[in-house]
């Protein structure tokens, strides 16, 4: 079981791949990363990501019938109590339920959703596995997940409501932060313009570095693409957005000073 300050908020981050060694490499030499394979029988291996001594996240490959046509994509988990309850209620909420709540071994119980808005999530309830252990702040830890959804108000709603979060808006208008009552925040939402194109609504994770500009170069040199260059926020710090050589994205972020 969790404890109350990680249920329902971003407890695992998971690498969907269609080449399971490359990625292993290509994480490797970015973050790393080192990777512990277990074999789940039937469902084929799945690997532990590690950030020194502590699990991060996991990865498998894509591959078989089921998994025919599905791109590689990073998804992430967030812990609840109970996760057929939590997927009953983002139905009936307007969420579409991918995966129907299963058992994982004896790691927990687990759903994945797409929610009102379009953007792929899944559900832990844990068991045996707690999730991550690392520090989010931590170089190399995913500290942040961000929505990105051409409808926030409605993405708005669903999470309050079947979460509890809180959203924060900043004085802007343009970002909004996700929050439980009394805790600092471990998430955001941005609304999708033009400047995405026809990119699906989706959540975003950012793994946290000491030196952007050096870890877009590591990208690069291991062969993945740049989406969005080293790019200064102010007061929050220099992030970028990238996809790794299979394709999936994700993004990393050296905090600035008055933010860390």
């Amino acid at each position: 079981m969790a404890d109350s300050q990680t249920l329902r908020t971003f407890c695992w981050s998971e690498l969907g791949t269609a080449d399971a060694r490359a990625a292993k490499d290509f994480y490797g030499r970015v973050f790393g990363w080192t990777f512990a394979d277990e074999d789940m029988g039937e469902l084929g291996t799945y690997t532990k990501i590690r950030l020194g001594e502590h699990e991060i996240g996991g990865l498998y490959e894509l591959s078989g019938p089921m998994f025919e046509g599905v791109p590689p994509h990073w998804t992430y988990y967030v812990s609840t109590e109970d996760v057929d309850a939590t997927a009953s209620r983002a139905a009936e909420l307007g969420a579409e339920i991918d995966m129907p709540p299963m058992d994982v071994h004896d790691a927990g119980r687990m759903a994945a959703i797409t929610d009102p808005t379009g953007a792929k999530l899944a559900l832990f309830q844990p068991r045996g596995h707690r999730g991550t252990t690392a520090d989010p702040f931590a170089p190399g830890a995913f500290g942040w997940v961000e929505l990105q959804t051409r409808d926030p108000a409605r993405a708005k709603a669903f999470y309050t409501d079947l979460f509890g979060w809180h959203a924060k808006d900043d004085p802007s208008g343009h970002y909004t932060e996700w929050h439980l009552p009394g805790a600092q925040p471990f998430g955001g939402l941005i609304a999708m313009d033009e400047r995405w194109g026809d990119a699906p609504p989706a959540w975003l994770g950012y793994v946290m570095v000491e030196d952007c500009d050096a870890t877009f170069a590591r990208v690069t040199d291991a062969g993945g693409r740049g989406l969005v260059g080293p790019h200064d926020i102010e007061h929050v710090g220099r992030f970028a957005v990238v996809a790794d050589p299979q394709g999936a994205v994700l993004a990393f972020i050296r905090l600035a000073a008055d933010h860390a």
